[in-house]
C-alpha cells in the first residue's frame, strides 16, 4: 500500500475527505479513537468539523446534557472525550496497561499500596458528587494522610500535591470522569451509574487499526503510551494481517486493505491535538519536508493546528476570538493556487459555523509558539 493511498484511506475514516452525514458526535468520536481534550475548544472543533452542520454546541450537548460523550484521561494518560457507550472497554483496556517506570524522583513517588489508596479515595470522595479539584483534595487527603497532601510534584509553574500523580491510572480504572465546568472551575465526578470494565484491548487495537493503519506495533505503543515489547505481544495474539506499506511491514485488521481509488484531495484546518495528527505515522509521510521542522515540537505531533493539502501537513494556523469575531491567520509552507485558497475560504467559514462567530482570514506569519 502507497502513501497516497492510506492517506486517502485514513481521511475517508476520519471523515475528513467529507464530514459525516447523519452523523452523531459519538459515532465520529468513536471513528476517531477518541478526540485529544486538553484544549476543550479544540475538542469541540475536532468533533463538530468531521460532521455536517454540527457547532460547538451540539458537541457540548452530547457531553454534558445527552451524556452521549464522556470527558476523562485515555491514551497517555492525557485529557480524552470517549463515547460513553464505549467507556467500559476504555477503562478495562486502560486499566491493564503494563505500569511504566515513575518519571518522578524516588521522593516524590507513591508506593503501590499508597497509589492503591488514593484511588479508592477518589472514588469514594466522588460517589454521588460533583467536586472541584481543591473540594476533592481535602476530601482525599482526609481519606489517607497528610502525606498524600505535600507539595512535591513540579508542575505549571507551581507545585502540586503528591497524590495528583494517581489522576490518569485512577480515570484509568474507571475511579472518576470530568463533570461540567463550575463557576470556571474543572469539577470531577463518578463515571457513568452500573459502569463495569470489559476486556477491550482487542477491540482497542481493531478501532485504532481500522483509523490509522496500516500501522506497527510500535506506532501502537507510541500512541498508547505503552512497552512496545507488550504491544508486540498484543499484536501476535491477535488475527491481523500484514501488508507492505510503502515498502515496509505493517498490520491492518485481517481483510481489512481496501482503499480509495482516488488520491487524496482537499484543504483542511485541524485544531491542536486533533487525533488525526497525534496517531498519523509515519511522521516524515504526514509531515514531509519543511512542515517536520515547522508544525512538529520535538517530533511531538498536535501542539501545533496545521493546514493539511491533499493529506498532508502543508503549514500551521491560529484563530483568535474577540467577541464574536474570529481571526484565523494561516501560514502555508507551500504555493496556494486559486482552487486552493477557496477551499481555504470554506474551511475559514466552516470554523465560524462551529465556533458561532464572524471569522476573518488572513494569510501570513504565525508568531504563536507551540502549546504545552
Amino acid at each position: 500500500m502507497s502513501w497516497q493511498q492510506v492517506s486517502a484511506r485514513r481521511l475517508e475514516r476520519a471523515g475528513l475527505t467529507a464530514p459525516v452525514k447523519d452523523g452523531t458526535p459519538a459515532q465520529v468520536v468513536a471513528a476517531m479513537c477518541g478526540a485529544h481534550a486538553q484544549v476543550m475548544s479544540a475538542a469541540e472543533l475536532s468533533i463538530a468539523l468531521r460532521l455536517e452542520e454540527a457547532t460547538r454546541a451540539d458537541v457540548r450537548r452530547a457531553l454534558w446534557e445527552e451524556r452521549s460523550l464522556v470527558k476523562t484521561h485515555g491514551p497517555r494518560g492525557t485529557v480524552h472525550v470517549l463515547p460513553t457507550r464505549d467507556l467500559p472497554g476504555w477503562v478495562g483496556a486502560l486499566s491493564s496497561l503494563p505500569t511504566g517506570r515513575s518519571p518522578h524522583s524516588e521522593s516524590v513517588r507513591m508506593t503501590p499500596e499508597q497509589t492503591d489508596e488514593v484511588v479508592a479515595a477518589i472514588r469514594a470522595a466522588l460517589d454521588g458528587a460533583c467536586l472541584t479539584i481543591d473540594e476533592l483534595h481535602d476530601a482525599v487527603v482526609a481519606a489517607t494522610g497528610p502525606w498524600a497532601g505535600e507539595a512535591v510534584m513540579p508542575a505549571f509553574q507551581t507545585m502540586w500535591p503528591r497524590w495528583r500523580q494517581a489522576m490518569s491510572l485512577a480515570a484509568h480504572r474507571g475511579a472518576f470522569v470530568f463533570g461540567p465546568v463550575r463557576d470556571r472551575k474543572v469539577t470531577y465526578t463518578a463515571p457513568p451509574a452500573g459502569l463495569r470494565p470489559a476486556d477491550g484491548l482487542a477491540e482497542l487495537v481493531t478501532s485504532y487499526l481500522r483509523a490509522y493503519g496500516p500501522a506497527t506495533s510500535g506506532q501502537f505503543a507510541r500512541w498508547l503510551d505503552a512497552p512496545k515489547r507488550w504491544a508486540t505481544a498484543l499484536f501476535a495474539s491477535m488475527e491481523l494481517e500484514q501488508v507492505l506499506f510503502e515498502g515496509e511491514p505493517a498490520w491492518v485488521v485481517a481483510g481489512d486493505t481496501e482503499a480509495p481509488a482516488e488520491a487524496p484531495r482537499g484543504v483542511r484546518l485541524l485544531p491542536y491535538f486533533d487525533a488525526y495528527l497525534v496517531a498519523g505515522m509515519p511522521r516524515d509521510l504526514l509531515y514531509p519536508g519543511p512542515a517536520a521542522e515547522r508544525a512538529l515540537a520535538g517530533r511531538q505531533a498536535g501542539n501545533f493546528p496545521v493546514l493539511l493539502v491533499d493529506g498532508q501537513v502543508a503549514g500551521v494556523w491560529h484563530q483568535r476570538r474577540s467577541g464574536s469575531r474570529i481571526d484565523v491567520t494561516v501560514e502555508p509552507l507551500i504555493e496556494l493556487g486559486q482552487a486552493r485558497l477557496g477551499e481555504l475560504d470554506e474551511q475559514v467559514a466552516r470554523i465560524g459555523e462551529i465556533l458561532e462567530g464572524r471569522p476573518r482570514l488572513t494569510i501570513g506569519t504565525i508568531t504563536v509558539g507551540a502549546h504545552a
